[in-house]
Parts: structure tokens; sequence; C-alpha cells
């Protein structure tokens, strides 16, 4: 117990006295954590609403449809079969049109009764229930339409009163509706080559009449679908009640759960969460290049340290567990932060959708999300940190208290290569060559950031063409992962920013050496800074290029093949977009370096050497 409590002693004080760097450290696995979580409690959180609608509308466990009156009978048995304890209709249902503000739409029509029913009965937000020559609408679709209560509409050239607008649980809300009726229904955008059959509905709303307006429209009763929706003494058991009674893969009775409703309904959450995963496994490989170089170059300055404690009696277990203490009560500091922000912050990522009643509440962080997090941030930082621990922990005592520079790295082919080149460039080169490993993390860090920008491309412009082509996504849908792609975006180029300022500072920190003798032989401040920063520079441009290609078409094929999605409607960018990409990479880490490259350039001399 006391060495450990020595390691926690020890490992807190130096994170004290290098309290930048520890934010930093904090910052890197902190994006990851939060991305994660985000990802991982997304579509509970959005999943709340419909829970509440469940509960105002007494929402049903299974839903089941006929598309035959000669099958009404049969639908009607499900009524008295075990585990079934309360029903509501059967209801008759007719595919029609509806006219409103100038717009015709494809529409489910349900004949329902003006009294309470014991199962579904959709909560009115607007206005009253159906009555005789009155029309209530879905309050998604109504919203849609910018239709409300005392406005006419035209059901199948006959001319309706919208009389309410409501919600219900027992399908998803406009324009992800189930299908109900014979004719069938297709949503989302319809592809050009495409043939469909005569009297399928495209992207259906949901209204309502009474059931004897309802039969008035009909043509005659061949062309009406019949509904019911039950309540089980088992909620949760819904599916196994579908298997038994065959209402799935083909079944004589389709029937849908209130669990595949809720999918349904949180759809968007779906495709959001996707990309907040996606998103989080760049960010943890960022992370882990952050976390290397910080760690590399907090090594490189700790180097006294680590030979005093060797020297006080401390064996090289004890100095590697306490280098490696200090990086893993960060990572879990970052995995509970990252975990509470996440929680916290995942409503504001979820539609508002006017078909639902509430809104998104706090998400509950189960025991599996807590493990997942924190194994993710504890194993980014063993990673990161295990090597250049063991390998600090075994050096020389007498070599570690001397702190001397380490010789260069000496290649013939570099070496007559930079003799013929200016100064800066000849000096970036010989940094470059010192750490080979460090160079590659660069690569790999400006790679990883390009890809994920070149993928956000690629989805921003689809979805900028989704409501004007009739899209799988609405307007306020598009205005939602918009917010999804920024967070994922701003936290992206962040954690890039910290990398490329963590990567020069290490740098700084390794050539302090050979900086200040470059000095000393005569090259100015101004060339030492400029060679610093063209050192990272170099590997920016290198990573830019791969992330491009084939860093960003392997990406964008990655979430294609997860998602189901069709690369051919996709919009790739432009050859300028791309060229302005790399351009703008090699110049953002230009900036960024330059400050920790000036100071760096002008320690002075003697005090170095």
């Amino acid at each position: 117990m006391g060495r450990i409590l020595l390691v926690i002693r020890l490992a807190l004080r130096d994170l004290r006295r290098r309290r930048t760097e520890a934010a930093l450290l904090l910052l890197a696995i902190l994006a990851a954590t939060t991305t994660l979580t985000l990802g991982l409690v997304l579509r509970d959180a959005a999943g709340a609403p419909y829970q509440s609608t469940r509960a105002a509308t007494r929402g049903p466990d299974v839903v089941a449809n006929v598309g035959r009156a000669a099958d009404l009978a049969e639908l009607g048995k499900l009524a008295t079969v075990s585990g079934v304890t309360e029903h509501s209709g059967p209801y008759p249902v007719l595919a029609g049109k509806l006219e409103a503000s100038g717009r015709t739409s494809d529409v489910q029509v349900e004949g329902r009764d003006a009294t309470i029913a014991a199962v579904d009965q959709p909560k009115v937000t607007q206005g009253s229930w159906v009555s005789d020559g009155g029309v209530a609408l879905e309050a998604a679709f109504a919203d849609s339409l910018d239709v409300g209560v005392g406005d006419s509409v035209t059901l199948d050239s006959r001319s309706f009163k919208v009389v309410g607008v409501a919600v219900t649980a027992a399908m998803p809300p406009y324009p992800g509706a189930s299908c109900i009726v014979s004719a069938g229904c297709i949503n989302g955008a319809i592809p050009d080559d495409r043939n469909l059959p005569a009297g399928l509905l495209h992207n259906p709303g949901l209204v309502w009449l009474t059931q004897a307006d309802a039969l008035s429209l009909a043509s005659d009763r061949s062309s009406l679908s019949y509904v019911m929706n039950l309540r089980l003494a088992a909620p949760d058991e819904a599916q196994a009640f579908v298997d038994r009674n065959g209402g799935d893969h083909g079944g004589a009775i389709p029937m849908q759960t209130w669990e595949s409703i809720l999918a349904d309904a949180t759809d968007l959450a779906r495709d959001s969460q996707i990309l907040l995963l996606i998103g989080a496994w760049l960010l943890g490989l960022l992370a882990v290049a952050s976390l290397s170089v910080l760690v590399g170059g907090r090594m490189a300055d700790q180097t006294k340290r680590i030979g005093l404690l060797k020297a006080a009696g401390g064996t090289p277990g004890l100095v590697a567990a306490v280098l490696l203490a200090e990086y893993l009560l960060v990572a879990v500091v970052a995995a509970a932060a990252g975990l509470t922000i996440g929680a916290l912050t995942a409503p504001l990522l979820t539609e508002s959708s006017a078909g639902l009643v509430g809104g998104a509440g706090t998400a509950s962080l189960t025991w599996s999300t807590i493990g997942l997090v924190t194994a993710v941030a504890l194993g980014v930082a063993v990673v990161a940190t295990t090597v250049p621990a063991v390998r600090a922990a075994r050096s020389s005592t007498v070599s570690a208290l001397a702190d001397a520079a380490r010789p260069p790295r000496r290649t013939g082919w570099l070496i007559t290569l930079s003799t013929r080149l200016p100064v800066p460039l000849l000096l970036a080169l010989r940094v470059a060559a010192r750490q080979p490993r460090r160079v590659m993390l660069a690569v790999v860090s400006i790679a990883v950031t390009v890809s994920g920008i070149y993928v956000l491309l690629v989805l921003n412009a689809f979805l900028g063409d989704q409501p004007s082509t009739g899209g799988a996504y609405t307007e306020a849908q598009v205005a939602v992962l918009r917010h999804v792609l920024l967070v994922w975006t701003v936290i992206l180029l962040s954690l890039a920013a910290v990398n490329a300022i963590v990567i020069t500072w290490a740098t700084v920190l390794d050539n302090r050496h050979a900086s200040a003798l470059a000095r000393a032989l005569g090259a100015t401040p101004q060339e030492v800074t400029i060679a610093l920063a063209t050192a990272q520079v170099l590997p920016a441009l290198l990573g830019a290029v791969m992330g491009v290609f084939p860093g960003g078409f392997l990406l964008f094929a990655a979430i294609n093949a997860i998602t189901g999605g069709d690369s051919d409607k996709a919009t790739l960018p432009a050859p300028w977009q791309l060229i302005a990409l790399v351009m703008a990479t090699v110049l953002v880490v230009a900036g960024l370096t330059s400050v920790p490259a000036h100071l760096g350039g002008r320690r002075p001399v003697t005090a170095t050497l």
C-alpha cells in the first residue's frame, strides 16, 4: 500500500508542476471520450420523446394490419389471443391524396371513432379530435405542410376542415410513417431510373377522419385496409408475440412491435450515432498520436528527474510506474469528464420532432457504456506511454543525471543533400531525421484530420441536396445532422491543432541542444525558427496529400459500407477543393507551429549548452 501511495503522490506532484502539459493530455483524451459517449448514448436520449408519446397516447405494444376485407376476421381473432389485454379497432384505412398550401401529398387515411380508444388514442396538441366533416392531421405532417386548425384541405376532391393536430405512438412521425395500406409505400428519394408500381404512396402522411367519412371516400370496400392496435400483458415480449402469431417474415397478418416503431422514430439518431462513433475512432487515433508525442517530449524534459529518482533508490519498475501513473490518472479524469459531458449534451444533437411529445432527456449511462469509454481512455494512455516509460526507466542513472545531448542520426545521402540547401532547410531536414517516428506520427495525424474533413465535405454536399430533391431528410433533420457534423468538425480540428503545437513543442525540447549548437556555429535565431517550423510543414504536406487519397476515399467507402449507402449518389469534392484543402492544411500548420518554433529558436545559447 505504501508503494502505491508513493507512486500516486509522485505522479500528482509531477502533474501539478507541469499543468500545461497535463491540460493538453486531458484535452486530447477528453475529445475522444466525449465523442464516443455521444455516439453510444445518443439514440437512447432520442428515444425519450417517443416514450413520452407512448405514455400520453396509450401507445400499442403491437400494431397489426391486413390489406383485404376478407382477412378482417383473422385480424379480429388477434384480440382474443393469449397475452393480449386490450385492443382498439380494427379501423379502416385507405390511400388518398391531400391538397393543402398549394401542395399535393400522398396520405394514409384512417377512420376512427369520435370516442376515446382504449389503445392508441392520439394526443391532440392543437384543436380537437375528429368529428363529422373534420380531419385531424399527424403533427409532423401538419408542420411540414404549414397547415393548422381552421384551414381547409382537400382529400380525394372533397373538402374537409382541419379540426385538430395530434401525435401518435402507433407509427413513426412523418416522413418515416409506417405503411398500413395495401397499395404499398416508399419513403425517401425515388431513383430516376426506377419504375414504381401504380398507386404506390411516396412519403405518405397520416390523417384521421371519422369512420363514416373515411368509408365515404372509398370507391369500394376492396380498396380498404384495416389496422388494429394491441396492448400486451408483457410489452417487453412483443417480438416473441409477433413470432408466435406469424406476423413477421411475410406472415398472413403483418405486425409491427413498439420496439421497431421506436427504432424507426429514432432513425435520424442512428445516422448521427454512426457519424459520431466514426468520429470517435478518428479522434482516438489523433489522441494516441498526441499522447505519444507529449510523452516523448515530457520524457526528454524529465531525464534528470528520472536520474534523481533512480539515484535515490527507485527501481526501474518504480520509475516506470510513476511515469505511467501520471497518464493513467489523466485518462481516468478524462473518461469521467467525457461521460458527463456526453450524457448532458446528447439531447442537443437530437431532433425536436413535432410528431412526438416532449424533448430528448439526459441520457442514462449504463455500466457497459461507462466501461467501454473508460477502457478506451486507459487504452489510449497505455498504448501511447508504456514503451517510452519503460525505455526511460531502463536508462542509465549516470547518463540521465548528465542529461547530455543525444548524438544525431547520421545518414550519408541526407547529409549530402542537405549541404547544398539554405541553412533553414538544411537544419529542417536534419531535425526531421533525428526523430523519424515523430515525423511518422505527424504525417498520420494530419492524414487522419484531412480524411475526416474530406468526408465532411462529401456529407455536407449530400445534405445540401436533400430538401430540394425530396430526399430522405427534411430541412429540420438536415439541420440536426449539420449540428452533428459541426461538433465533429470543431473537435477534430481542435485536436489536430493541439497535435501540431505539441509536436512542434516536443521537437523544440528534443532539439534544444542541437539548435543551441547551430546558433553557436553561426545560425541566426530566425533561421533556427524557420527550420523548426519547416520540420513540421514538410510532414504536414505529405499527410494532407495522403489524407485526400487514399485516406479520404477509404474512410468514405467505410462509412458507405457501415450505413449501406450508395456512393453513386454522393458528390465528391472538386479538384480545386482538394487542392485548396491541402494548401490550407499546410498554411494552418505553419501558422500553428510558428509560435513554439519562435520561442524555441530564441532560447539563450549559453544556458542551453
